[in-house]
């Protein structure tokens, strides 16, 4: 029995350090969030056992959970690049299933017909504003920047301000407002479901999304030029690390000796 435990204990510390490892590839990652291993212990008892004679078998994972503190905001001067200094996450819609993702990483991009996209080219989501940048409507849509204005200028360029007012700037000095960035939030972020590529999907653990906009409420500011680093500290994750490695060497220690018992019983008794 005393093999298993350990073995419960090998395994626990392997997950640890897959964790750990985890964190610390994406140390550079933007808006990526860490994450860490609780565990609870395993006990052989029952209604009939006697409390005083119920031994430990070993422990087991009881959730990997992720930690969604803000991490360093880092200026970039990139009119494209975001940063939300608060709870909210940007809405993004795969283009072709249509299906929302929700993100952290700000780090946009404006296509040849007007749209803005991340990275994988899923569309961020925004509100319809009129002419003076208020919203017209609470369901938020995928952004499309007109590339020439009434007149026929083409596009100059494209800010976005700490509102989260995307704004069209055009050859002849014209500017348009064209959307405002819509931020989700929800009832309880660890619940979310991680995807990869800094992309997480709301579950019934989590909850439904609640839209709403920058600088209103727990949705935080919209910072313009700026991208959210990572929140793995790296110190902390060496530690961490160190832990781990000594908890695995030491079950993986327990599993020798054990065998080792098992096999002069048998000895013994052959």
């Amino acid at each position: 029995m005393s093999f298993f435990t350990s073995l419960s204990g090998l395994k626990n510390a392997e997950t640890d350090l897959r964790v750990i490892a985890h964190n610390i590839a994406n140390a550079e990652t933007v808006g990526f969030k860490k994450s860490s291993v609780q565990f609870a212990d395993l006990v052989a008892t029952g209604s009939a056992t006697d409390p005083r004679r119920s031994p430990g078998i070993g422990a087991t994972v009881a959730g990997i959970t992720q930690d969604f503190v803000l991490g360093p905001l880092e200026q970039t001067g990139r009119a494209l690049d975001l940063a939300i200094d608060g709870d909210g996450f940007f809405a993004l819609a795969n283009p072709f299933s249509g299906e929302v993702s929700y993100s952290r990483n700000g780090n946009f991009r404006l296509t040849a017909v007007g749209e803005l996209e991340d990275s994988w080219g899923n569309r961020l989501q925004a509100y319809p504003v009129d002419a003076a940048g208020n919203p017209t409507s609470t369901t938020a849509a995928d952004v499309n920047v007109p590339v020439a204005n009434a007149a026929g200028v083409s596009l100059a360029n494209v800010t976005i301000n700490n509102r989260g007012i995307v704004i069209a700037a055009y050859a002849d000095g014209s500017t348009e407002p064209v959307g405002q960035v819509a931020l989700a939030t929800f009832a309880a972020p660890n619940g979310l479901r991680s995807i990869g590529q800094t992309k997480w999907q709301a579950t019934g653990e989590s909850g439904a999304a609640v839209f709403g906009n920058p600088g209103i409420g727990t949705y935080g500011e919209m910072i313009s030029g700026a991208l959210e680093r990572s929140n793995v500290e790296l110190a902390e994750e060496m530690v961490a690390l160190l832990t781990a490695q000594r908890n695995f060497q030491a079950n993986a220690r327990a599993i020798d000796t054990a065998t080792q018992i098992s096999q002069t019983v048998l000895n013994l008794r052959s």
